[in-house]
């Protein structure tokens, strides 16, 4: 009887995984959607071989939903890059250069796009885990995103923070970002 038992729970055990990670996608969604436009500050750490601090940058970012977004690194040199829906602009302060690139789908899932708020795409290329009531962990199912996971903090039905670890190469890459409320972005 018992292996029965054990078999029966065997089956039914994956489905219970999914249906819990489809309930914390849905609680993720229904809290992303809340949200229009967003805006915070950042900072970016990048480390080499044996956890070295290899650069550091700071800046500021505003988000509206579905599809533009806006990364300004104000230090260690400033950049602009702004995300609408058929473009990537790219403009060096320092250089004084602009670039632009065509969005396509196949581009990395870069953090900010998750408050595009595609309930498709978020549960397509993420396993969405709710920790507790105020934090969200969302793991890539493939490669090709550009994070390995992103954590997402929530303060009272508001954005709190967000932490991204990226693996690339040989570097280990942490961004920290606080939301400072809502905002429009504007060049």
């Amino acid at each position: 009887m018992t292996k029965y038992f054990f078999a029966a729970w065997l089956s039914i055990a994956p489905l219970l995984s999914v249906a819990q990670s489809s309930a914390d996608a849905n609680a993720l969604l229904v809290l992303l959607e809340q949200f229009e436009q967003v805006r915070g500050n950042f900072s970016q750490r990048q480390f080499g071989q044996d956890n070295i601090l290899l650069a550091e940058s700071t800046g500021e970012f505003r988000v509206l939903r579905p599809s533009y977004f806006a990364w300004e690194v104000l230090s260690p040199d400033e950049q602009l890059i702004i995300v609408g829906p058929e473009f990537i602009w790219h403009y060096d302060r320092d250089l004084e250069t602009v670039t632009r690139r065509p969005v396509t789908d196949d581009a990395e899932m870069v953090p900010l796009k998750i408050f595009g708020g595609d309930a498709e795409k978020l549960q397509e290329k993420f396993h969405i885990v709710r920790q507790s009531k105020d934090v969200f962990v969302l793991t890539p199912l493939s490669e090709g995103v550009g994070f390995k996971q992103l954590t997402l903090y929530v303060d009272q039905a508001q954005l709190g923070g967000m932490k991204v670890f990226g693996i690339t190469a040989m570097r280990t890459q942490c961004i920290i970002i606080r939301f400072l409320g809502k905002s429009v972005i504007c060049a």
